[in-house]
């Protein structure tokens, strides 16, 4: 054990296998360290094969001294990928297997850290008694969590706290999807503390006792082992896992200095004030013009007159337009079908933020003749494959998120013959499993800037994913 760094797994209290893995290794004479912290899924054996493989395909990359850090991380998670999905082709037992994982370099030279990360596994660092999340949270809840949807407390205890939306192993659109890996750097100043963990932790220990910890102990093992020790009492429904990395360096403290005094001289006794004399000037005489009076007179009667002929047309022309609209029969209101309300109402009075509708009660296809209107601030809409269609004759949107809607998650639903699908304003929205059939526009987007203002934006680009099926595994390890 080095004294800037140290990894510790152990196999909680419920499992009977452990699927963690991780590295935290100098390299490069001791320049780097190389550091992960690598969570198996699918169960049994398959876990551990997955996140053997990434472990061994990180270190091949980092043999030889790094030359460009990120690359090489993008590298090494793709290169798992490859070899985790033909294992699976090739071996049936191990077909669910895949693995999450956060990889870290840390130059302690130059005071920097490179970092990459796929799936729920976390990187925090702790600077100043302060622990800062860095890596995101690849799941649905982990997205409610970090967009301050859900607290803390409550995503622990979330029901789809271990579903998962990235993976390596689970598909190859890891190698075509630059956004699929998580990657960046940031200082990493004398001082700094990376924790890299499994969610084994995290689902356990809460923010501030990991602080809290953090902050006491002589070693990083003792860190390390209080971590470990704190989440098996708390449950240990898995697999533990914490890797530290410090920066070892003595922080540098600047002494405030006392300002100096300077002496200033008095001013001088012989100063000669001459007081200024007023000078007579001639003060010029207003030149008069001669009166107008005639014109000026004309030109106000002129004004009147136009005023009075202006005044007149307009009550004309409003006479004209009350009798018309007097003749003009209202609009008859829409009113919705069954199948149509009885949706309306399950999105306005969902309890949660989850709603699932029932194929038992929702008969496919269900024909839209208004817009169907989310109002609820995060709502996710699991559709069982219902279908919804446009009425005849209607050219409106299917589904709008209103302006107090801030995040919307459909999973397992059809569009059919829509003009717009979906019509959203900047606001996040996540689709799964979603199908859009002889739509015009399946999704549209608006977004407010402010008028007559100079607006810096980047506007994301939606990058569909691929379609991808994961089959449940009844393992004793239970699956993610």
């Amino acid at each position: 054990m080095a004294k800037h760094f140290f990894g510790l797994t152990d196999t909680g209290k419920i499992r009977d296998n452990n699927e963690d893995s991780f590295i935290v290794e100098p390299i490069a004479n001791g320049q780097f360290i190389l550091a992960a912290a690598i969570d198996g899924v699918g169960g049994y054996n398959g876990g551990e094969v997955a996140a053997a493989i990434a472990k061994e395909e990180i270190s091949k990359q980092f043999k030889a001294r790094p030359v460009d850090p990120i690359s090489q991380m993008i590298n090494a998670f793709r290169k798992a990928n490859e070899v985790i999905v033909a294992k699976k082709n090739a071996e049936k037992e191990l077909s669910e297997m895949a693995c999450v994982a956060t990889l870290v370099l840390a130059d302690i030279e130059h005071n920097q850290f490179y970092y990459a990360h796929v799936g729920d596994t976390r990187l925090y660092l702790l600077r100043d008694g302060s622990l800062i999340k860095i890596s995101k949270d690849h799941s649905f809840v982990g997205f409610l969590e970090d967009s301050g949807r859900l607290n803390e407390t409550a995503a622990m205890q979330h029901p789809k706290r271990n579903e998962l939306n990235k993976a390596i192993g689970f598909s190859d659109q890891i190698a075509d999807d630059e956004s699929y890996i998580e990657t960046g750097q940031s200082p990493f100043l004398p001082g700094d503390l990376l924790l890299l963990c499994s969610d084994g932790l995290t689902d356990m220990v809460n923010k501030q006792d990991i602080v809290s910890l953090l902050m006491q102990g002589d070693t990083l093992e003792k860190k390390a082992g209080n971590l470990v020790a704190l989440a098996n009492e708390n449950g240990g429904r898995d697999n533990i896992t914490v890797v530290l990395v410090q920066n070892d360096k003595t922080p540098q403290r600047v002494e405030p200095t006392k300002p100096g005094f300077v002496h200033q001289a008095p001013a001088s006794a012989d100063v000669e004030y001459i007081a200024a004399t007023p000078v007579d000037e001639p003060i010029p005489k207003a030149n008069k013009s001669p009166k107008r009076h005639s014109g000026f007179i004309a030109l106000i009667i002129l004004c009147i007159v136009l005023l009075c002929a202006t005044v007149l047309l307009f009550l004309q022309t409003q006479r004209t337009a009350n009798h018309g609209s007097a003749m003009v029969q209202p609009t008859p209101k829409l009113v919705r079908n069954s199948q149509e309300q009885l949706l309306q109402d399950a999105f306005d009075h969902a309890v949660g933020d989850t709603l699932v509708l029932s194929d038992s009660i929702f008969k496919s296809p269900i024909l839209i003749s208004d817009t169907l209107r989310i109002r609820k601030d995060t709502l996710y809409v699991f559709a069982n494959g219902i279908v919804l269609q446009a009425d005849s004759g209607y050219r409106g949107a299917a589904i709008t998120m209103m302006q107090q809607s801030k995040l919307m998650k459909l999973d397992s639903l059809q569009f059919r013959g829509f003009g717009t699908a979906i019509a959203v304003s900047n606001q996040a929205l996540l689709l799964k499993n979603v199908r859009f059939i002889n739509c015009v526009l399946p999704l549209k987007n608006s977004y407010n800037f402010p008028n007559q203002q100079l607006v810096n934006a980047e506007v994301p680009m939606l990058n569909p994913l691929k379609s991808v099926t994961l089959k449940a595994t009844n393992s004793k390890n239970g699956t993610k």
